[in-house]
C-alpha cells in the first residue's frame, strides 16, 4: 500500500512539474487555427476538422508515440535524446548507424533548448492578455506582470523540482479540472462536436481543403508541445507516474477543453477573439485567469526541468564543458538546479517577450523546433523498435510510419512560420549543436595529443626509484588509464619527492544513468606504492570523488583525508593551424575550456587540499 501512494503521489508531483507546457495549451492552440497567419472559415467542417486534427494529434503523437513507445525507450530510467543515444550505445556498439544517431541526438537536444525558451514567453503571455477581457483598458499592465511573473519563475528554480512539483501539482490538478468542467459544460449546448472524436472529419477536411489543412498543421502542434518534455522529464518522477497523470487527467481534461471551445464558437462566432476564457461565466473571469497565470509558471517548469536534465546529460557525456549542477533532493537523483543554464534561459526569455511582446506573435515563432525535435526522436526510437526490441514488422511497421508521417507533416507544416519568428529558435538550436561538436572534437583532440606524448608508466617507475617519499595519500587526476599525468611529471620535476602512496585517477561515465556500488571503483596496483584507481559514475550521477574513494576502505586501502592532496593539472590549449579543427573552432574549443567549472567543484574535492599544476597543450 505504501509503495502504491507513493506512486500516486508522483504523479501529482508529475503533474505540476511534466505537463504544465502541453496543459496551458489550449490558452492558444485552437484560437490560433482561425485567427493566424492562414484563417480558416468559423463552419462546422473547419471547426469540427480542426478539432478532429487536435484530438488525433494528441491521442497518436503524444499517448502512442510518447507515453505508450518512446517512454519504454528509456535508458535505465532516464528519458532525453542522449538517453536515447546512450541507450542504443549499450544494446548495439558496434552499430554503423551510430554515428548518424549521434548527430541526432545532438541536433534533437540543440532543438530543445530552443522549444525552452519559448514556451515560458508565450505561456505567461496567453494567460496575462486575458486581462483585456476584463477590462480592455488592462492592456497597458500585460508586459509589466508579465516580467515580473518570469523574473519570479527563474528565481524560484533552486529550489528544486521536488519542492516545486509538490507544489505545483495541486495547482496542475486544479487546472486540468477547471478546464474539463469548463469544456463540459459547453458540450452540454452544442453535443454535435463530440463527433469529432471520428478521424473522418479531419480526413474530410484535408481532402475537401488540403492546403488550408497543411497549413494549419503549423497550429495543430501548438497543442502538442510540451511532449518531449514528457520524455526529457522521466528522470524526474519515472514512467509510470508520468504515465497515469496523463492517461487519467491530463489527457481527458484536454479533449474536453478543446470540444467546449469548439461547441462555443459554433454557436457564438465571435467568441474565437478568446474562445479560452468566454468559455467561462463573467463572474469567473479573474479567478481563471489568475488560475491561467499560475497554470502557466508551471508551464513554464516542465521545460526548464527538461532543459537542466539534459543539460547533465550532455556534460557527463561529453558534449558540453563541466558546470556546476546542484542536486536539490537527497531522494531522488534526477531532481537538480543548473544555475547558469537558468541565467541564460532567463535572459532569453526576458529578450523574447520584450522582441515579440504578443502570444499570437511568437506562435508564429512556436513549433518548428519542437516538430523538428519530435521527428528526430522518431527516427531514433525507430531504430530501437526494429534493431535492438525487434518488434514483429508486421503491426509494427504500420503504425511506425504513421507515426513518422505525422511527424513530418507537422514538421513541414510549422517550417512555412519560419520567417515569421522560426529562424529564431532555429538558429539558437545551430549555434548549440556547432558548440556541442566543437567542444566533443576538442576534448578528444586534447586526449589523443595527451595520450600520444604520455610516459609510459614503467619508463617512469625506473626512473622515480630514487626519489625521496613522503608520508600521506596522492592522488592525480588523469583522463586516461595510459602513461603518467602531466601533473605528476611536473610535481616530481620541480619538488623532487613523491608521497608514500599515489593513485592515479581515471574518472569515467558510463552510458547508464547510474553504476553499482560494487563497480563503482577499480584499483590495480603498479608496484612502488603507486596504483591506478578507475572511479565510474553514471551520466545522471553527481561524481563525489573523496566519497567513492573512501570505498576502497574496504580493499584494506588506508584513505585519511587529512593527509590526502589531490593534483589536477591545468590544461592550456594552444590553438595551432597545422592540426585538428580549423583554426577558429580551435580558438572558441580554448575559450570554452577556460570558462569550464573547475574540477574542484565538479569532483567534490577539498579544497584546501587540491594543488594545480599547469601544462600547454597543442591541437
Amino acid at each position: 500500500m505504501t509503495t502504491q501512494n507513493n506512486a500516486w503521489r508522483l504523479s501529482l508531483a508529475a503533474t505540476g512539474v511534466v505537463f504544465g507546457d502541453i496543459g496551458t495549451s489550449p490558452l492558444y492552440a485552437f484560437r490560433e487555427s482561425f485567427i493566424g497567419r492562414h484563417r480558416l472559415p468559423l463552419d462546422q467542417p473547419h471547426v469540427l476538422g480542426v478539432l478532429s486534427m487536435l484530438v488525433w494529434a494528441l491521442i497518436l503523437v503524444v499517448t502512442v508515440k510518447y507515453v505508450l513507445v518512446t517512454m519504454r525507450a528509456d535508458n535505465r530510467g532516464e528519458g532525453g535524446s542522449f538517453a536515447l543515444l546512450a541507450l542504443i550505445r549499450r544494446k548495439a556498439p558496434e552499430s554503423r548507424a551510430l554515428p548518424v544517431i549521434a548527430a541526432a541526438a545532438l541536433l534533437a537536444t540543440a532543438l530543445f533548448y530552443g522549444d525552452a525558451m519559448i514556451t515560458p514567453a508565450i505561456s505567461i503571455l496567453s494567460a496575462v492578455e486575458g486581462m483585456t477581457d476584463i477590462n480592455s483598458g488592462f492592456s497597458a499592465y500585460i508586459m509589466p506582470v508579465t516580467l515580473i511573473i518570469v523574473a519570479l519563475l527563474f528565481v524560484v528554480q533552486r529550489r528544486g523540482t521536488g519542492v516545486l512539483g509538490a507544489a505545483f501539482g495541486p495547482i496542475m490538478t486544479l487546472w486540468f479540472l477547471t478546464i474539463a468542467v469548463l469544456g463540459a459544460i459547453q458540450i452540454t449546448q452544442e453535443p454535435a462536436v463530440l463527433s469529432a472524436v471520428s478521424p473522418t472529419w479531419a480526413i474530410g477536411f484535408v481532402l475537401d481543403d488540403p492546403l488550408r489543412a497543411f497549413f494549419t498543421l503549423g497550429t495543430v502542434v501548438l497543442a502538442v508541445t510540451g511532449a518531449e518534455a514528457l520524455f526529457a522529464d522521466m528522470g524526474h518522477f519515472g514512467r509510470l507516474p508520468i504515465s497515469r497523470a496523463w492517461l487519467f487527467l491530463a489527457l481527458p481534461s484536454l479533449l474536453l477543453c478543446y470540444a467546449g471551445q469548439s461547441a462555443l464558437v459554433l454557436r457564438t462566432p465571435e467568441a474565437i477573439r478568446s474562445p479560452f476564457y468566454l468559455m467561462a461565466a463573467g463572474w469567473a473571469l479573474t479567478p481563471l485567469i489568475i488560475l491561467a497565470s499560475l497554470a502557466t509558471v508551471v508551464a513554464s517548469q516542465s521545460i526548464i526541468s527538461g532543459a537542466f536534465s539534459v543539460t547533465q546529460q550532455a556534460v557527463r557525456l561529453g558534449y558540453a564543458p563541466r558546470m556546476r549542477i546542484l542536486h536539490t533532493s537527497s531522494d531522488a537523483e534526477g531532481q537538480i538546479y543548473v544555475p547558469g543554464v537558468n541565467a541564460v534561459l532567463f535572459l532569453a526569455v526576458i529578450g523574447l517577450v520584450l522582441g515579440f511582446r504578443s502570444s499570437s506573435a511568437l506562435a508564429a515563432a512556436f513549433g518548428l523546433t519542437v516538430t523538428a525535435t519530435m521527428a528526430l526522436t522518431t527516427l531514433m526510437v525507430g531504430f530501437i523498435v526494429f534493431r535492438i526490441w525487434r518488434w514483429n514488422a508486421l503491426w509494427a511497421a504500420p503504425v511506425y510510419a504513421v507515426l513518422l508521417m505525422l511527424d513530418v507533416a507537422l514538421f513541414a507544416a510549422s517550417a512555412t512560420k519560419f520567417t515569421d519568428g522560426g529562424w529564431l529558435p532555429a538558429s539558437v538550436a545551430l549555434v548549440l549543436a556547432f558548440l556541442f561538436d566543437t567542444w566533443r572534437r576538442g576534448r578528444q583532440q586534447v586526449t589523443e595529443e595527451l595520450d600520444k606524448n604520455a610516459m609510459p608508466i614503467q619508463l617512469f617507475m625506473r626512473s622515480c626509484a630514487r626519489a625521496t617519499r613522503v608520508p600521506g595519500l596522492a592522488v592525480y587526476l588523469t583522463s586516461s588509464r595510459e602513461g603518467v599525468p602531466p601533473a605528476l611529471l611536473h610535481n616530481l620535476k620541480h619538488n623532487h619527492v613523491l608521497h608514500r602512496r599515489v593513485y592515479l585517477l581515471t574518472i569515467e561515465t558510463e552510458m547508464t544513468p547510474t553504476v553499482a556500488d560494487a563497480a563503482r571503483v577499480e584499483l590495480t596496483e603498479l608496484g612502488e606504492g603507486m596504483a591506478r584507481v578507475v572511479l565510474r559514475f553514471g551520466f545522471m550521477e553527481e561524481p563525489d570523488v573523496p566519497s567513492a574513494l573512501r570505498r576502497l576502505s574496504d580493499l584494506g586501502e588506508k584513505i585519511d583525508s587529512m593527509t590526502t592532496t589531490y593534483f589536477l593539472n591545468r590544461q592550456i590549449v594552444l590553438p595551432v593551424r597545422s592540426r585538428g579543427m580549423q583554426i577558429g573552432r580551435e580558438h572558441l574549443f580554448a575559450a570554452m575550456t577556460r570558462l569550464a567549472a573547475t574540477p574542484m567543484t565538479t569532483f567534490h574535492l577539498p579544497v584546501n587540499r587540491v594543488i594545480e599544476l599547469g601544462s600547454q597543450v597543442e591541437i
